[in-house]
């Protein structure tokens, strides 16, 4: 088994509550939500109408015009978010170090907003209607494509597309290729941008989003006994990865160290949970084990907390399953009542929060838990964020496909 050991030395984001971790933590903690009611097309007709959408972006402030009527938005926050964390880790890329560099971004959609765009001029004006870069801008790969140009970096690249489950996924085979001598250093995290007509509609039409349209901040309520379904997000998490005597040899600050990474399949249906939770179990006892740790080693979970009535209630069963006796002393709570839920970006975007609260001793409430689920029966940090000694904290995230993936972090010693 290898010895390298891993650590987060860069933390970059693009979120409706923020545009770096310093204003992203401090809205999390102050309970701010950004899910609002949607203003970028007319949702006359809609079930839902409420999202959490990235507001007073210039995506000029990280690309060139040019480059970036190039890029689907997804790609836009990717970029952005990739640039934050560079600038973070304080990272110069030397020529001599590309090769071992690389980049991992998940998309759990992709450039659907492209899509939608060209289909329609397609409509309009037949085939000639349809931009070259039409194909380029909507593959979900070319966060990690673009992302590699913009740095240079030649090492390993690539994408997980596992629905909400990518970006924790992503980091996951990010963390693995470190751990394998494959790179030194990696950009992993995920990309999102799926707040377009087609995007809503359809989750819409599966009648997985809450329909609290008179009130958009209460509508996403995770754990909650009068929860009605998730509320979208969009935006982009990166974090750097890098080899823990590559980034002491450089001065780097290192925010934690990711000591374990799990990942599993329900193998039940395309998109409803297990409802006992087995195979979000079997992705916490892989990460558990992976990390060489004991289960009763957990402080925190960030949990995948969706909103929806199947997911908590699966989730909660997980925990209860994986940690026994000890799940009533930890700690869990979701930000997705905050961030809304970010599809392929969230699991990046939540490690981001877990590795802030390690570094503050301090969890993140749940907002809008405010009737308890009597099935949802943990600690979900309600009301205030809780202070802690935080020593190991567990992100984890579920997909529609029963991708599970579970990733755990440690304080650097």
């Amino acid at each position: 088994m290898s010895t390298r050991r891993i650590v987060i030395s860069g933390m970059g984001l693009v979120s409706p509550v923020g545009h770096n971790k310093d204003e992203f933590w401090n809205n999390l903690l102050a309970g701010k939500s950004g899910i609002k009611m949607i203003d970028r097309f007319d949702t006359t007709g809609f079930s839902t109408r409420i999202a959490a959408q990235v507001e007073n972006f210039n995506v000029q402030d990280y690309v060139s015009r040019a480059e970036a009527r190039r890029m689907d938005r997804f790609v836009h926050y990717a970029c952005a978010a990739a640039r934050i964390a560079l600038e973070d880790a304080n990272l110069q890329i030397e020529k001599e170090q590309e090769n071992r560099i690389g980049v991992w971004v998940g998309s759990g959609i992709g450039g659907i907003e492209t899509f939608e765009k060209q289909f329609l001029a397609m409509q309009k004006k037949g085939v000639g209607g349809l931009s070259p870069f039409f194909i380029p801008m909507m593959i979900p790969n070319m966060a990690s494509g673009q992302i590699s140009i913009m740095f240079g970096c030649k090492g390993p690249n690539g994408c997980t597309v596992t629905a909400c489950a990518s970006a924790s996924h992503s980091i996951g085979e990010a963390f693995e290729i470190i751990r394998r001598g494959k790179a030194d250093l990696m950009f992993a995290g995920g990309a999102e941008a799926s707040i377009t007509p087609l995007g809503i509609g359809g989750f819409c039409a599966m009648k997985a989003t809450s329909s609290r349209n008179d009130e958009p901040e209460k509508a996403c309520r995770p754990f909650d006994l009068d929860r009605d379904g998730f509320v979208m997000g969009e935006g982009a998490g990166i974090l750097v990865l890098e080899e823990m005597e590559h980034a002491l040899e450089r001065g780097a600050k290192i925010y934690a160290e990711i000591i374990g990474y799990g990942c599993s399949a329900d193998a039940l249906h395309m998109v409803q949970p297990d409802s006992e939770g087995n195979g979000a179990a079997m992705a916490f006892q892989m990460a558990i084990g992976d990390a060489g740790i004991k289960a009763e080693e957990v402080d925190y979970i960030n949990a995948h907390g969706t909103g929806t009535p199947l997911n908590d209630l699966m989730e909660s069963r997980a925990i209860k399953k994986v940690f026994g006796d000890h799940s009533k002393q930890l700690l869990v709570s979701s930000i997705k009542a905050s961030t809304g839920h970010m599809l392929g970006a969230a699991g990046a975007v939540e490690l981001i929060a877990s590795t802030l609260s390690l570094l503050n001793n301090k969890v993140p409430h749940t907002l809008n838990l405010e009737t308890p689920d009597p099935e949802c029966d943990l600690d979900y940090v309600p009301g205030q964020p809780r202070e802690k000694d935080l020593q190991v904290v567990l992100s984890d995230s579920l997909g529609f496909g029963g991708h599970n993936a579970a990733l755990i972090i440690r304080k650097f010693k």
